[in-house]
């Protein structure tokens, strides 16, 4: 049995290659949302680059109320969500939005990685990730993960880039509201210069440093819920997932 970290009860290799790709994963598996391109292809359907990142992101979701949205994005304010889910619906269906901003992404996987090497290891290694993944609680992440793969390395390894970083965003949010953090009180800590955009006011009530220990056990406890899915890519494999996301993540800079 392979040793478990006292401090984390993650195994230190699990640890380690965690440590490795999950900041990469969640600075570039977005990098296709604001693209002249993805916008562009908003722009023909109606929608402005923010509401089809809002329509195209939890499109996966069907044509549900804002609420439902809300809770997936955990991040924005509701008012906000609703606000853009609501005035973007109206011109495109949802499930059809979702799809075609999934096709932005393979799309930017096809323009940015055609020649990185390694995408069948990170291909490979991320399908062995989401087949270990207990999707209960993971909304965002359930309904991107159940979309049909791309069946080009680029466009495939992009997605799965896509999936993996809505797999721990969607396990933080949870972690936070678990740790005793509301969604706004996070974003004040982390992101203070983007309480307006997101819909929070500009006037932000400072963390307490209670607060800012919540935010660092929700670090932790993300850590801990996505483990066991990263635990699954076998040890003579992490190297080589290792390497691939960062040449991926090279490419997407």
């Amino acid at each position: 049995m392979r040793a478990m970290s006292s401090t984390t009860g993650i195994a230190p290799h699990t640890a380690a290659l965690m440590a490795a790709v999950c900041s990469d994963i969640n600075q570039y598996g977005s990098t296709f949302y604001f693209t002249p391109e993805t916008v562009a292809v908003g722009k023909e359907h109606g929608l402005d680059g923010f509401r089809f990142y809002f329509l195209g992101r939890g499109g996966v979701l069907g044509d549900v109320e804002a609420p439902v949205i809300a809770s997936a994005f955990g991040w924005w304010s509701p008012e906000l969500v609703a606000k853009m889910w609501n005035t973007s619906r109206d011109k495109m269906a949802p499930r059809d939005a979702g799809r075609l901003y999934l096709k932005c992404a393979q799309d930017h996987g096809r323009a940015r990685l055609a020649n990185v090497e390694g995408l069948a290891d990170f291909c490979t290694g991320a399908e062995q990730i989401i087949a270990a993944t207990d999707p209960a609680g993971l909304t965002l992440y359930a309904g991107l993960a159940a979309e049909p793969l791309a069946d080009d390395l680029p466009g495939r390894a992009m997605q799965l880039l896509a999936t993996l970083r809505e797999l721990r965003g969607s396990a933080h949010i949870m972690a936070v509201l678990a740790s005793g953090l509301s969604p706004k009180m996070a974003h004040v800590i982390k992101r203070p210069d983007m309480i307006k955009s997101f819909g929070w006011g500009e006037d932000p009530i400072p963390a307490t440093d209670a607060q800012q220990a919540q935010l660092q056990a929700a670090e932790h406890l993300t850590d801990q819920m996505v483990a066991p899915s990263f635990s699954a890519i076998p040890a003579d494999q992490e190297a080589a997932f290792v390497q691939a996301t960062q040449n991926i993540c090279a490419a997407l800079r």
